[in-house]
């Protein structure tokens, strides 16, 4: 089959719920990949980062072939012999007390709500049904109905509602909006330590060290939603590590399987998890023996294979590279590790069509709000790959 007959096949039975480039991939191996014909991309979007570790990683790949042939499924009726183990290594890895775990980002994210909103109630004192949770302009968490509710995109809202209530939204990386915000009823702040959908916005500097004493100071958690900045791609573990913070809670996705399985997780304090009770809250595949034995090699590799320490290197790299490309409609090279974005002003005429002749020349990466495109490769990208990469860009945005 060729590029067309896949694409066809997708327009023809799937929901029109996507726009993909019309790239149709079908190997992988570390920051490359190959289509249908043979061609060979560079990917700079790594599966928005849950491919941190590269495609295909072999370790990975191991674990999940020797679990694969032993149990992938206990349900949490049972107890199997992986999850404690990942509980330890994951809690100790990122000095959390509890871990509960879930499958997709946007499931960490719901059980989060759930579990602040009990605590809330349960410890916090607040009146039923009363509880707020305080969220940021421009916020992408997730695909769910409660996620949609409050955020601010037209299109992620337009024709789903109602929504569930007890949010509001404030204007991100602006501590004085939050510490105004908040009222009796505040159970929790939930926000990125960089926002990735919204075009990878950072924050000011000291606003994640701000924004923690606040939290204190109101008895009012703490909710980093790193699904995309955690796990390396911003030069660090976790993008709180930057300004040297703890959150409460700190969620984790995406790159915790390395690619290969849905696998995410709340990190908590012990006294916000054990709010929960049996039967309060769960997943029929929510750590499961084969979940867990991926992800505690997925956290490894990152580990022993410096990978972290190679996002924060050739990030700089790839930043200082970037920013000596001088065109006027280029308004801002901006990013952490990683995790970088270069926005252009409206008269270029949005970033679209530069996406696509890049990928003409054999690098991926994807628009987002019309006129960014970020850049994301895989964290196991060396030397020589982050100056090809900057060659192609330049090119094409020269």
């Amino acid at each position: 089959m060729k590029t067309q007959d896949y694409i066809d096949l997708e327009n023809q039975y799937g929901a029109n719920n996507y726009a993909p480039l019309d790239v149709v991939i079908t190997k992988g191996e570390g920051v490359w990949v190959e289509d249908a014909e043979g061609n060979r991309y560079m990917d700079c979007l790594s599966a928005y980062s849950a491919v941190n570790q590269g495609h295909c990683h072999p370790k990975i790949m191991a674990t999940m072939q020797e679990q694969m042939q032993k149990l992938t499924l206990t349900s949490r009726a049972f107890r199997n012999d992986q999850l404690g183990l990942f509980y330890k290594e994951l809690c100790e890895l990122t000095n959390s007390h509890k871990v509960l775990p879930m499958n997709s980002g946007a499931e960490a994210v719901e059980s989060a709500i759930k579990v602040v909103r009990k605590w809330g109630y349960t410890v916090k004192g607040v009146p039923k049904d009363k509880a707020e949770i305080i969220v940021c302009d421009n916020n992408f968490h997730g695909r769910t109905i409660a996620i949609v509710g409050f955020s601010s995109d037209y299109d992620s809202r337009n024709g789903f509602g109602p929504f569930p209530q007890g949010f509001k939204s404030i204007p991100y990386g602006d501590a004085q909006a939050l510490k105004a915000a908040i009222t009796p009823n505040t159970v929790a702040f939930l926000v990125e330590p960089i926002q990735g959908e919204a075009g990878v916005n950072i924050p000011p500097d000291g606003y994640l060290k701000e924004i923690r004493e606040i939290c204190t100071e109101n008895n009012v958690m703490l909710v980093l939603d790193e699904i995309q900045t955690g796990l390396g791609r911003t030069g660090k573990l976790l993008a709180e590590e930057h300004e040297g913070i703890e959150a409460d809670l700190t969620l984790i996705g995406k790159a915790l399987s390395g690619g290969f399985y849905p696998v995410s997780a709340v990190l908590s304090n012990k006294e916000v998890m054990d709010v929960l009770n049996p039967g309060e809250h769960g997943s029929t595949f929510g750590g499961n023996p084969l979940a867990a034995a991926i992800a505690r090699t997925s956290l490894k590799v990152l580990i022993d294979e410096g990978m972290i320490e190679n996002a924060a290197e050739m990030g700089e790299r790839f930043m200082a590279g970037l920013k000596m490309i001088e065109k006027p409609y280029i308004k801002e090279v901006r990013g952490k590790g990683l995790m970088i974005a270069v926005e252009f002003r409206p008269k270029a005429g949005g970033a679209k069509k530069y996406v696509k002749k890049l990928a003409k020349k054999g690098l991926l990466c994807k628009e987002t709000h019309a006129n960014t495109i970020r850049f994301a490769p895989p964290l196991v990208i060396k030397k020589e790959e982050v100056d090809w990469a900057l060659k192609v860009i330049t090119e094409v945005l020269v």
